[in-house]
């Protein structure tokens, strides 16, 4: 038969922490043991008093391994230690986890930004391929601008071809390009085509005039 305290310690309340801290912990750049403190923090409630003798208690853990880890976790702005006057009048530092939910609330949000841009991803693939580099997190939320206003993927492609023909390997150019394309009212592949033809042909007409020999004209 199973000892009684045995089983009182079975029946205690469960720990219960966000599942996104769970399964999101590295991206947040918390090691297995800083998380073990961060749970053991977070079960405690919101806010706590910074005492590293509960964490031997409460964990079994060194208190001086346990005061590194809540620095670490400090540091990597994952919880907040502040001071302040307790109930008494005394200073008292005191653990807040604040910081952990606005850091995984902005990993939703991030999370959520990636699925609306998931059919997105291939524009990201041409542009490295037509630049013939990595493009940079600024690349990234300029080119998404542009989905965001309204612009095709294949007007946004056209006018990297161009850019890359014109050996101007630029967002910025690129950017000059849509813009001149929405002051004429273009908005499809056809008319942006159209109006490049349109171009070179009044650019051939000019050249050609330049090189007439007039000397020779009857």
């Amino acid at each position: 038969m199973m000892d009684s305290k045995v089983i009182d310690i079975l029946r205690e309340r469960p720990i219960v922490i966000p599942r996104v801290l769970f399964n999101n912990y590295k991206r947040l750049n918390i090691t297995e043991e800083e998380l073990v403190v961060l749970i053991f923090i977070i079960d405690s409630g919101d806010k706590i008093i910074y005492n590293p003798e509960l964490f031997v208690s409460g964990l079994g853990m060194d208190k001086y391994r346990a005061m590194q880890l809540i620095n670490d976790l400090t540091m990597k702005n994952i919880i907040d230690v502040k001071v302040e006057t307790n109930d008494a009048g005394k200073m008292e530092e005191y653990i807040y986890v604040d910081l952990v939910y606005s850091k995984l609330f902005n990993l939703l949000l991030d999370s959520d930004i990636d699925d609306k841009n998931e059919d997105n991803i291939e524009i990201f693939t041409v542009f490295e391929q037509e630049l013939g580099r990595t493009i940079s997190p600024m690349e990234v939320e300029k080119i998404r601008e542009w989905l965001n206003d309204g612009i095709s993927e294949d007007l946004i492609k056209e006018a990297l071809r161009e850019a890359v023909y014109k050996n101007a390997r630029s967002i910025n150019y690129i950017n000059s390009i849509l813009y001149s394309w929405k002051q004429k009212g273009i908005k499809t592949l056809q008319e942006a085509r159209q109006e490049k033809q349109k171009f070179r042909n009044s650019k051939k007409a000019v050249e050609q005039v330049f090189d007439y020999n007039w000397l020779e004209d009857e």
